[in-house]
């Protein structure tokens, strides 16, 4: 069974997008694969174990640049860059990803069988910080840490020296902050 982190399956008749995955060989027995699966119709993550005999089949997955446009209700428009088409999501299947979104955001489109079923964000996000607490006369980059809001709604957690204004980039695999972009 070969799994990876980043590819899809096709699972129970349902696709999935792998985000984790770990090998486990035990002594006696086949081999299992603990897996963090995304379902890509409904956007739920879930944790499970895979094993030889499961019936699970790799599919291909294409990925396509594309670009956020604007949320119309519970509806999330993007454009493909290269041939301008309008691709819907909605709000469920995007719900990990939501934070991340800015009007101009470049994505990635994942399609299986050419039809879109996905979106991937961008590694890394740059996101003005709206609200922080103010840090204290004498505070270090090495030292300490406060929550900030940033300009989508989702909080993270700063060094005390970042103040309203900055620019933050931000991880999107794990929601941590990374650098001071500018003040």
């Amino acid at each position: 069974m070969d799994v990876r982190v980043g590819s899809a399956i096709r699972w129970n008749g349902d696709l999935y997008l792998v985000l984790d995955a770990k090998h486990i060989h035990k002594g006696r027995g086949g081999a299992t694969v603990s897996v963090k699966l995304k379902h890509l119709e409904t956007g739920q993550v879930r944790d499970t174990s895979l094993r030889d005999y499961d019936n699970v089949e790799e599919v291909f997955l294409e990925r396509k640049t594309a670009q956020y446009s604007y949320k119309d209700g519970a509806i999330y428009h993007f454009y493909e860059t290269t041939t301008y088409e309008d691709l819907e999501f909605t709000e469920t299947q995007l719900s990990d990803i939501i934070p991340y979104l800015k009007e101009g955001t470049e994505v990635t489109i994942l399609y299986v069988d050419g039809k879109p079923v996905g979106v991937e964000p961008p590694t890394f996000v740059e996101l003005e910080v709206v609200e922080t607490p103010p840090g204290v006369k004498g505070d270090t980059a090495s030292g300490g840490s406060k929550p900030a809001k940033l300009e989508t709604g989702i909080t993270i957690t700063v060094p005390l020296f970042i103040e309203v204004g900055d620019v933050v980039r931000v991880d999107t695999r794990t929601n941590r902050y990374i650098e001071r972009v500018r003040s």
